[in-house]
């Protein structure tokens, strides 16, 4: 999937969810969708947006030009600038202990560094969450063309998935290590007493 088609997915998400009545705290999403455009939809929809911006997103601090982010003395409890093309945002800057810099930005210029924290960790859970259904339950997989078979199987990965969260809860051990102990149990019982065989071609 190109990226113009992700940003529509992610539009036509916001817009139904919308239509539906749904009221959010806020919305919280990777710097991929933090285009001018998504930031302007969740401005309209009312509602609160939470999102990591590049090292060279241009913002005007105090009114003396547009600058790329890293070029601007920005505090980890955030600082409030005009970002170009849309209005004034605050901007955290989250420097890691190995010296890695994160930007999360917010139209609420009155959240504070704590709730950033809490809405960027439920963020995090999230992304923990996407990657788990893809790498364990292989949801990306479906190779069918029919909407409803294409549900089938993303509801099916969830369930799964659901499977594999709750043995954790239960045992501590993780998803990882639990799929690779049903495929170790699974290639050890065929090798124990294998029903296919494969001849060799004259």
């Amino acid at each position: 999937m190109d990226g113009a088609t992700k940003n529509d997915h992610f539009r036509a998400m916001l817009d139904t969810a919308k239509a539906r009545g749904f009221a959010p705290h806020c919305i919280v999403f990777d710097s991929w969708y933090s285009s001018l455009d998504n930031l302007k939809l969740i401005r309209h929809h009312e509602w609160i947006w939470l999102t990591r911006f590049k090292c060279n997103r241009h913002v005007n601090p105090d009114r003396t030009g547009n600058r790329p982010l890293s070029e601007i003395e920005l505090a980890a409890t955030g600082t409030v600038v005009h970002l170009k093309g849309y209005g004034m945002v605050k901007v955290f800057k989250i420097v890691a202990p190995n010296g890695d810099i994160d930007y999360w930005a917010t139209n609420n210029l009155n959240l504070n560094q704590l709730q950033r924290l809490q809405w960027s960790e439920f963020a995090w859970a999230i992304e923990e969450y996407h990657r788990g259904l893809k790498q364990c339950c292989g949801v990306e997989r479906a190779q069918v063309r029919s909407s409803r078979a294409q549900r089938n199987h993303i509801g099916l990965a969830i369930r799964a998935f659901l499977g594999l969260e709750l043995y954790w809860f239960a045992t501590g051990i993780s998803w990882y290590e639990a799929k690779l102990s049903i495929v170790r149990d699974a290639v050890r019982a065929y090798l124990a007493a294998p029903r296919f065989f494969l001849h060799p071609t004259a």
